[in-house]
């Protein structure tokens, strides 16, 4: 545990919602929640890469713009942006506590 918490650290920025909404705007805003989720309220501009297809899907993220990800909680948009990482995308940032905590500004369908 120690060691993924290591690995997260240096591959993913973790933002308060201050400095999420500071640079968001410029960047691509990714949440990886699923569609279900997604469409009952996201903040304002994202796109919705789920999770479970992440794998297959992250080639629509550019590797040359920052990364700004958010999930409910925190944790999957944290291992998204590990595997980014590892397929060489260097600036991700997410947002800490999820989407359970952001009191910005929400699209809902």
């Amino acid at each position: 545990m120690f060691v993924t918490m290591r690995r997260l650290s240096k591959a993913v920025t973790n933002l308060t919602q201050g400095k999420f909404i500071e640079g968001y705007r410029k960047a691509q805003l990714i949440d990886v929640r699923e569609t279900k989720d997604f469409e009952t309220g996201h903040i304002l501009g994202a796109r919705n890469i789920p999770y479970s297809q992440f794998r297959q899907r992250f080639k629509e993220i550019r590797p040359d713009k920052p990364v700004y990800l958010y999930d409910q909680n925190g944790g999957k948009s944290a291992r998204a942006a590990l595997m980014l990482k590892k397929k060489g995308y260097a600036q991700l940032f997410h947002l800490q506590g999820g989407f359970r905590q952001w009191s910005g500004k929400v699209k809902s369908k």
